[in-house]
């Protein structure tokens, strides 16, 4: 049979558009998933703390996050990140949680990914070099995710605190269990003693920042000058106009970027992961880069 011109060219039209409907809902998956997901963010910004003493001024952090290895966070892609660390030269590098992913995959995964995680982080050239756990480390084996980090020259810190001291001055490094699937103990990681010294402030890693409001009832809460978080993603997929599509509980409240709650300023990064799909729009991987400055 043959078709008549004007029933070719309607034939065409509708494989046009069919080709068409069909790139609109391939193309964005694709730019989702494999160009943004790798498009690492490097954030600049200034920290400013009331109390820092003058042996830290112009001391620079990177922090990076929501790691989520093999699920589903490539290698490769995590050594990108790694190497790209190490060319800002940071005199700090702190590590806030979700090194790995609890599901949907088997916990196997999980379980086989923490060491190889950790061993891509021992890359980092930076000598201090500092973490805490995520809600999916304390999911998946949180002596196992802290053992593999540990034997990477990466101090843990697990409701627990330590000095640092740098050209006569000294400040206080502390960290938290996670708040949704552990057991936060801010007198133990923020005792009495460190708190409220004059020119040794506190600076705080805690996975899930809406924690932060319930620190700020606390008594220690009122000593710490920084509090460090991951856990949103950013919200991972952001519409125009609508916002994240989802965001999990411990972090539906900050969702990334700076936020100033009277003496505690909290940052939220984004990270560099992904969870339940691999998927992240209009809200790229992040490496925040801060510099420590006195207020």
């Amino acid at each position: 049979m043959t078709l008549s011109r004007a029933t070719r060219g309607t034939s065409l039209s509708r494989r046009n558009f069919l080709v068409g409907a069909a790139a609109c809902i391939v193309a964005p998956g694709f730019y989702a998933g494999e160009i943004e997901r790798h498009w690492t963010e490097i954030t600049h910004t200034d920290a400013l703390v009331p109390n820092l003493p003058p042996g830290f001024e112009g001391v620079r952090i990177a922090q990076l996050s929501d790691i989520h290895l093999d699920e589903f966070t490539e290698p490769y892609y995590l050594r990108d990140v790694v190497h790209a660390v190490n060319k800002l030269a940071p005199d700090f590098v702190f590590l806030t949680g979700d090194f790995v992913s609890d599901g949907p995959l088997p916990r196997r995964i999980a379980r086989h990914a923490a060491p190889h995680c950790a061993a891509i982080l021992s890359e980092l050239t930076c000598a201090n070099v500092y973490a805490c756990l995520g809600n999916h480390d304390f999911l998946t084996d949180p002596k196992l995710v802290g053992d593999a980090l540990t034997s990477a020259r990466i101090h843990v810190l697990r409701n627990s605190h330590l000095p640092i001291e740098r050209n006569g001055s000294r400040i206080w490094l502390a960290g938290l269990d996670d708040p949704l699937c552990a057991m936060p103990d801010p007198d133990a990681a923020i005792p009495a003693s460190i708190r409220q010294i004059p020119s040794e402030p506190v600076l705080l890693l805690c996975h899930g920042p809406d924690y932060a409001d319930i620190l700020l009832r606390h008594p220690a809460g009122k000593s710490v000058s920084l509090m460090f978080s991951g856990h949103t993603h950013g919200g991972q997929v952001r519409l125009p106009f609508l916002g994240p599509v989802h965001l999990p509980r411990m972090g539906q409240k900050y969702v990334e970027g700076w936020f100033h709650l009277g003496n505690l300023n909290l940052y939220v990064n984004r990270g560099i992961g992904t969870v339940e799909l691999p998927f992240r729009f209009n809200c790229p991987p992040e490496v925040t880069l801060f510099t420590l400055k006195k207020a």
